[in-house]
C-alpha cells in the first residue's frame, strides 16, 4: 500500500511583519522533530526561510527559481538540512524575476503544483513560505495547497487586511479550481495590551473553528534565532513562543480539512 501524499501547507499573509517566515520555519522544524518527514519551500525572493535553517543564499547552486523556470528538476534542487527529517527547497533573489519570466507561460499558476507531484509521496508535509504579496508566486502556492495558514499579528492593520485576503482566496478557488482550506494563527500576542486581547477576541468570534486556539506570544528569542541560522524552537526550545509553536504543530495536524468556500 502506497504512502499518503504530503499535506501541503502555505503560510501566507500579503502584509509583511506578521511572523510569516518565523511561523514557516518553526512549524517545519517542529514537524520534523515529531518524526514527520518535512519539506520547507522558500517561495519568497528574500530567502529568509533559507537563512533561517542555516544556509547562505549567495552560495546556493540552484534554487526554486530553477525549478519554476524548468531548468532543474525538483529532486536535484532539494537539499538536506542539519535537522533530522527536514529538507529545504531554497530561494534567493533570483526568484524575483520569476513573476515576469513566467507571466506568458501557459498554465503558469499550476507550475509549482506540477513540480511537486514527483516528491509528494516522499514527505508527510510540505510547508511553503509565501512572499508577502498576491502575485504569481503566491497563486502557485495557493493552487498547490491543501491548507493555507494565515499568521495575523495582534495589531490593527493586519486585521484590517484580512477580509481582502480571504476574498482573494475565494476567487482563486473559484477561477483556478483550487481546493484548499484555511486557518488563522495569532502571532506576536502580548497579554499586557488591550489591543492584543481585543484582536484575539475579534478573530475568534469572527472565524470560529478556523481560528486556531494556539496563540504565539511576542518573543525576542524568536527574532534572534535567524541570525544564528536556527529555528527558534531549536535555538531556545524552552522559550514560551517555542513551546507554542510545538503546540501549534500538533493542533494543525489534527484538524479535519474542508475545501468548501
Amino acid at each position: 500500500m502506497g504512502r499518503e501524499p504530503a499535506l501541503i501547507i502555505s503560510v501566507l499573509n500579503n502584509k509583511g511583519g506578521t511572523g510569516k517566515t518565523t511561523t514557516s520555519v518553526n512549524l517545519a522544524a517542529a514537524a520534523s522533530l515529531e518524526g514527520r518527514r518535512t519539506l520547507l519551500i522558500d517561495l519568497d525572493p528574500q530567502g529568509n526561510s533559507t537563512t533561517g535553517v542555516g544556509f547562505e543564499k549567495a552560495t546556493l547552486g540552484s534554487t526554486i527559481y530553477n525549478v519554476l523556470s524548468q531548468t532543474r528538476k525538483i529532486q536535484e534542487t532539494i537539499i538536506s538540512t542539519k535537522f533530522n527529517g527536514l529538507s529545504l527547497l531554497p530561494s534567493n533573489l533570483d526568484l524575483a524575476s520569476a513573476e515576469v519570466e513566467l507571466s506568458s507561460t501557459p498554465g503558469r499558476e499550476y507550475i509549482l503544483r506540477e513540480a511537486l507531484a514527483p516528491v509528494k509521496q516522499d514527505y508527510d508535509n510540505i510547508i511553503i513560505d509565501c512572499p508577502p504579496n498576491i502575485g504569481l508566486l503566491t497563486l502557485n502556492a495557493l493552487v498547490a495547497s491543501d491548507l493555507v495558514l494565515i499568521p495575523v499579528q495582534c495589531e490593527f492593520y493586519p486585521m484590517e487586511g484580512l477580509p481582502t485576503l480571504i476574498k482573494v482566496m475565494d476567487v482563486v478557488k473559484s477561477r483556478l479550481k483550487a481546493q484548499f482550506d484555511f486557518r488563522i494563527v495569532l502571532t506576536m500576542y502580548d497579554a499586557r495590551t488591550a489591543l492584543s486581547r481585543r484582536v484575539q477576541s475579534q478573530v475568534w468570534n469572527t472565524f470560529g473553528e478556523r481560528a486556531l486556539k494556539t496563540v504565539i506570544p511576542r518573543s525576542v528569542r524568536m527574532a534572534e534565532a535567524p541570525s544564528k541560522g536556527l529555528p527558534g524552537i531549536v535555538y531556545r526550545p524552552r522559550n514560551p513562543a517555542a513551546e507554542r509553536y510545538k503546540t501549534l504543530t500538533k493542533e494543525l495536524f489534527r484538524i479535519p480539512l474542508t475545501t468548501e468556500a
